[in-house]
């Protein structure tokens, strides 16, 4: 079971992982072992939220085929385990970003004193710089 939060949950039963060969150097580990992990999570077959199903499939992320499938692939440790395990961790933080809610802006208008204080600066600013002026010979 991966608890995403206190009342949602993904079951083990519907992750899909494959063990494939990484890539990049790595001399003859690489060659040899199929230490590189594919998580496949079918977000529509799933038994998420409707919320976070909709949010997931109208998020815009290269991870997430047009399909509707969340395809992640851990490779950066020698470990299938620990490949696993950052898969994982990946689809975690994925499911929980697509049920961050952001607060709603109020918009705010500047005080009357501030608006105020503004003015007078620059009222300032503007005599500082009449007074760097060549005097008018009137």
């Amino acid at each position: 079971m991966l608890i995403i939060s206190s009342n949602v949950s993904i079951p083990e039963s519907e992750l899909d992982f494959s063990a494939i060969r990484a890539q990049g150097p790595g001399g003859q580990n690489v060659n040899k072992v199929s230490s590189a992990i594919h998580l496949r999570f079918d977000i529509e077959q799933s038994s998420l939220p409707d919320f976070y199903k909709q949010r997931l499939l109208h998020l815009n992320d290269q991870r997430i085929s047009k399909d509707g499938v969340v395809i992640i692939k851990a490779q950066s440790h020698r470990s299938q385990d620990k490949n696993r395990l950052e898969a994982l961790s990946r689809l975690i933080i994925l499911v929980q970003s697509a049920g961050f809610v952001a607060k709603s802006r109020r918009p705010t208008k500047p005080t009357r004193g501030s608006q105020l204080r503004r003015m007078d600066k620059k009222a300032q600013h503007g005599k500082k710089k009449d007074m760097r002026a060549k005097p008018s010979l009137d």
